[in-house]
C-alpha cells in the first residue's frame, strides 16, 4: 500500500488501512464489518458530503455573508475616532509604545498621522463614524462594531491566511469550508460555498484563502465570475445536448460509486458531486446570476447595474444566493492596501462598496433574512497611526488594533465592544484576537469550536489553532 493511501482517512473514522485489510486479506464479509465499524452517520457522511449536518447546539445562524475588505482598510479614517490622534498629528509616538513593535515597511518611528476626514455620531447608539461612510452611518444600531480586535500577522498573505483559515501556512480550510463541513447545504443546485472577487486585484494568499485545506474538496469555496458563465466550461460545447450530457454523467457516475463502494474516499464523492451539480447548475445558475429581474428600487439601493460587474452586484447576488439556501457566500475586494495615496484611495473604495454594505444589511433584514444571516465586513489587519513615507497620505500595516463590523445572526445591535487607546496604537480593553471571532462565529451556527474538529495526520484540527480562544459573550443578544 502506497504513503497515500496510508493517509487518506474517512471523517470521524478509521484510516483506509482496516478496510484494505478487511476486503483484501480474507476476513470474509469485509464491506459489511467496515459498516458496522465505521457507523452509518460516517459512512452517510462520505457518501453525501454535503448533506444537512446538526451542529452540537441549536444555531442562531444558518449562513454567513463575508464582505472581506482585501488590503487592510483603515480604521482610523473610518471607525475608529481618535481626537488625540489629531491633536498630536506631526509628533513622534511616546517611546513606551513602540518597545518591541515591528511594523512592516516603516521606521517605527515616524511621525503621528491624524486623520484628515470629519467625523459625528449617528443612531441612537452614538456610534462614531467617518463622513466616507454615509451609508454605513444609517445602519449602525443594526451592526456590531468591535474596535478591539487584534491579528499575529502584519503582511498581507499570512494575515488573510489566518484571517481566513485560522493559520498564517497554508493548506488549511477556510472558514467556509468548515461552515459547509459543518452543516451541509441546503441547496443540491449549488455550492454550499461561493467566492466573489472585486477590486483591483484578488487576494493577496491566492484561491488558499476559500480552500478546503485538508477538508475534502467538496466544501471548498467555488469561485464565481460575474461576467460570461459564472463558472468556466459550465455551458455544453456545440454538438452536445442535455441527453448526451446526462448518459455521459450517469456512466462516469457508476464507475466512480463502485470506486466509492470499495475505497470509501471522501474525494470519490466530492467528484461524483461535481459533475452532478455542475449539471444542476446549468439550469439554476442563470437565473440566479440575472440581477436584472430585480425591482427597479432594490438595484438603486444597492447602487447596482445589471452588466456591469461590481461589489454592488456581488452584494445583490450574495443575498440571492443566501435566498437560495447556499451556506456561506464570501466577497473579496481587494483595494485597501494604502501606503500612499491613502485619501482619494479610501474616498474610491468606500464609494465603491458603502451603499452596497449597507444595502445588503438592509435588505436582509426587510426579507426577514437577518436573524439567521451573518454579515462580516473587515480587512487582515489595520493601519498604523504612524505616517508612511515624508508626507501625510499613507498608513503602514498594523496588527495591533483595528476594526470590524457584524450584523445579524444574534449578534447585539447597535454596540461598540471594545476600544484602542487613545493613539489607536494597541487595543485598550475588550481585546479580540483572531481565534475568538472564529470561535464566537462558529458559536453563533451552533458548534463548540473546542470540539469541532477534523482528524488529520492523527492530531484533531480545527479552526480555532491549539491557542487558547474564548467566545466572546458580550457581543452575543
Amino acid at each position: 500500500m502506497t504513503s497515500n493511501e496510508q493517509s487518506k482517512v474517512i471523517p470521524n473514522g478509521p484510516a483506509i488501512a482496516r478496510r484494505w485489510f478487511l476486503q483484501q486479506c480474507g476476513v470474509g464479509l469485509g464491506t459489511l464489518a467496515l459498516h458496522q465499524l465505521l457507523g452509518g452517520s460516517a459512512v452517510a457522511q462520505a457518501a453525501d458530503p454535503l448533506a444537512v449536518q446538526a451542529p452540537h447546539f441549536a444555531p442562531k445562524a444558518k449562513h454567513v455573508i463575508y464582505l472581506f475588505m482585501a488590503g487592510a482598510p483603515s480604521q482610523l479614517e473610518l471607525l475608529d475616532y481618535k481626537p488625540q490622534l489629531v491633536k498630536h498629528d506631526g509628533t513622534l509616538p511616546p517611546p513606551e509604545l513602540l518597545e518591541n513593535y515591528r511594523a512592516a515597511f516603516i521606521d517605527p518611528n515616524s511621525r503621528l498621522l491624524g486623520t484628515r476626514f470629519n467625523f459625528s455620531q449617528h443612531g441612537q447608539s452614538g456610534a462614531w463614524v467617518s463622513e466616507l461612510l454615509p451609508h454605513f452611518a444609517s445602519i449602525v444600531d443594526d451592526v456590531t462594531i468591535v474596535k478591539s480586535m487584534t491579528t499575529d500577522a502584519f503582511n498581507h498573505a499570512p494575515g488573510q491566511l489566518l484571517m481566513s483559515t485560522g493559520s498564517q501556512q497554508f493548506g488549511r480550510p477556510s472558514f467556509g469550508a468548515w461552515a459547509s463541513y459543518g452543516l451541509g447545504t441546503e441547496n443540491r443546485d449549488l455550492p454550499s460555498f461561493v467566492v466573489f472577487s472585486s477590486g483591483s486585484k484578488g487576494p493577496s494568499a491566492g484561491s488558499a484563502v476559500w480552500s478546503s485545506g485538508f477538508l475534502p474538496t467538496v466544501h471548498e469555496g467555488c469561485l464565481f465570475r460575474t461576467s460570461g458563465d459564472p463558472v468556466l466550461y459550465l455551458s455544453n460545447p456545440d454538438g452536445i445536448d442535455d441527453t448526451v450530457q446526462r448518459d455521459t454523467l450517469d456512466a462516469i457516475g457508476s464507475l466512480n460509486k463502485r470506486r466509492l463502494d470499495v475505497m470509501g474516499d471522501p474525494e470519490i464523492a466530492t467528484r461524483i458531486n461535481s459533475f452532478e451539480l455542475a449539471f444542476r447548475m446549468q439550469s439554476s445558475a442563470p437565473e440566479l446570476m440575472d440581477i436584472a429581474n430585480e425591482p427597479a428600487d432594490v438595484l438603486e439601493m444597492y447602487g447596482a447595474k445589471p452588466g456591469e460587474p461590481s461589489f454592488a452586484n456581488n452584494c445583490i447576488l450574495a443575498r440571492r444566493m443566501v435566498e437560495r439556501g447556499v451556506r456561506f457566500v464570501q466577497l473579496f475586494h481587494e483595494a485597501w492596501d494604502q501606503h500612499g495615496n491613502l485619501r482619494n484611495d479610501l474616498k474610491k473604495n468606500c464609494q465603491d462598496t458603502d451603499q452596497a454594505c449597507a444595502a445588503l444589511v438592509k435588505d436582509l433584514k426587510a426579507r426577514g433574512m437577518l436573524d439567521d444571516t451573518i454579515v462580516i465586513w473587515g480587512g487582515e489587519f489595520g493601519r498604523t497611526p504612524m505616517v508612511q513615507g515624508d508626507g501625510d497620505d499613507g498608513r503602514d500595516h498594523h496588527p495591533n488594533a483595528f476594526t470590524t463590523w457584524l450584523a445579524g445572526g444574534g449578534f447585539k445591535p447597535g454596540i461598540t465592544w471594545g476600544e484602542s487607546d487613545d493613539l489607536g496604537f494597541n487595543v485598550g480593553s475588550g481585546k479580540v484576537h483572531v481565534h475568538d471571532l472564529h470561535a464566537t462565529l462558529l458559536h453563533q451556527l451552533g458548534f463548540d469550536h473546542e470540539r469541532f474538529t477534523y482528524n488529520f495526520q492523527g492530531l484533531d484540527a480545527r479552526l480555532t489553532g491549539v491557542e487558547p480562544a474564548r467566545v466572546v459573550r458580550e457581543i452575543i443578544a
